[in-house]
């Protein structure tokens, strides 16, 4: 499958970017070995005007720099001092969109997903919710700001979807955004089961 081009990434529209993203294949290179799989779930974040944004108001530090790059790099951040987080940066330069990618269908590497993820067994923890499937793919901030059509990090062409078998929600753990934590921004594959919860 052919890795997806710069001018998808470079899209205005986050939402658009973000149900496109669903079906996706996503895999990272870590010392030699690929992992990777399914994009079902993911998080629209609309930078400068977005109470969710680590963007919102224009908000400029190290670790948002990333997000104003032209869309096509990872933007990888450390939440509550425990999981690594992955998002896409999104839209034109200066343009602080990223799409969150919140569970992964695995297909690729599967036994070196487990074993980072000191699992036995396939379940859909492995790789559901963001800080897990980040776990499972090797990703960590060694890896924020890598350019998504490198070696490293890539996405790949795969399944698309009809709106009818995509459900649009609110975000996850975004209560501080006030009116904006109720945008149903969040995205996922009706149905199935590497989706993180809540995902009825």
């Amino acid at each position: 499958m052919a890795k997806l081009p710069y001018a998808f990434y470079q899209d205005f529209n986050v939402n658009s970017l973000a149900k496109q993203l669903l079906g996706r294949q996503l895999f990272t290179r870590i010392d030699g070995v690929v992992t990777g799989g399914i994009i079902v779930e993911t998080e629209a974040y609309a930078g400068v005007e977005d109470k969710a944004s680590h963007a919102y108001g224009g908000r400029l530090t190290d670790r948002t720099k990333t997000m104003y790059l032209a869309g096509g790099v990872s933007y990888v951040y450390l939440c509550y001092g425990i999981h690594h987080l992955f998002n896409v940066v999104t839209g034109p330069l200066n343009t602080p969109h990223a799409v969150l990618i919140r569970g992964l269908e695995p297909t690729v590497g599967l036994e070196y997903m487990l074993q980072r993820r000191a699992m036995s067994t396939l379940k859909p923890n492995l790789t559901a919710g963001p800080g897990a499937l980040s776990k499972a793919l090797g990703i960590d901030r060694a890896l924020n700001g890598q350019d998504l059509l490198g070696e490293e990090i890539w996405i790949e062409e795969g399944l698309s979807f009809i709106d009818e078998q995509i459900a649009a929600v609110p975000r996850v753990g975004v209560a501080y955004a006030a009116e904006h934590a109720l945008l149903p921004w969040r995205y996922y594959i009706k149905g199935n089961r590497f989706v993180s919860k809540p995902n009825r």
